[in-house]
């Protein structure tokens, strides 16, 4: 299976891209593929990368949110494989409205399981398409930003961005 590879610079830093298709399977705010791999369920996970220099509707996706309009990454097609729960949590994360983030408990209710706050955590921990499935806003309940794969000054700059 092969997969495309895009890098773009971003005020955030580099942000990398493997799709398929047109479809995402990984992403996220790093130079090195190797980052994004991993995080690919493995019946998924490509066997090579082509290097390309555009992924068209993708592309312009991530150049429009930093433009300061999230909604286009919202409707990119996202692949990823796990449990019932994880699945149905990263299609809830895409309905979060950017700009008004939700706590963990808040998360697990959208979820359908107001006690899953754990699970949904999880759910954000092992997200592999970062920005498309927004786990960035996604919050403690205290207010306090929480965890974020790619660093805590890029969730803040996003969510701070959103809410501009």
């Amino acid at each position: 299976m092969k997969a495309q590879l895009l890098q773009m610079s971003t005020p955030d830093g580099p942000f990398t891209i493997l799709a398929q298709d047109g479809v995402v399977l990984s992403s996220g705010w790093t130079e090195k593929p190797g980052d994004l791999t991993g995080q690919i369920h493995p019946t998924l996970r490509p066997a090579t990368l082509e290097l390309v220099s555009d992924l068209g509707e993708i592309s312009a996706a991530v150049e429009a949110f930093y433009a300061g309009d999230p909604a286009p990454a919202m409707r990119v097609p996202v692949r990823q494989m796990s449990g019932p729960f994880r699945v149905h949590a990263w299609d809830v994360l895409r309905l979060v409205r950017p700009g008004s983030p939700v706590t963990y408990t808040e998360y697990a209710g959208l979820a359908g399981n107001p006690k899953a706050a754990r699970a949904a955590a999880s759910a954000c921990a092992f997200n592999a398409a970062a920005l498309f499935v927004p786990c960035h806003r996604v919050i403690r309940t205290d207010g306090s930003l929480g965890g974020f794969r790619w660093g805590l000054p890029i969730k803040k700059s996003l969510l701070a961005r959103e809410a501009a």
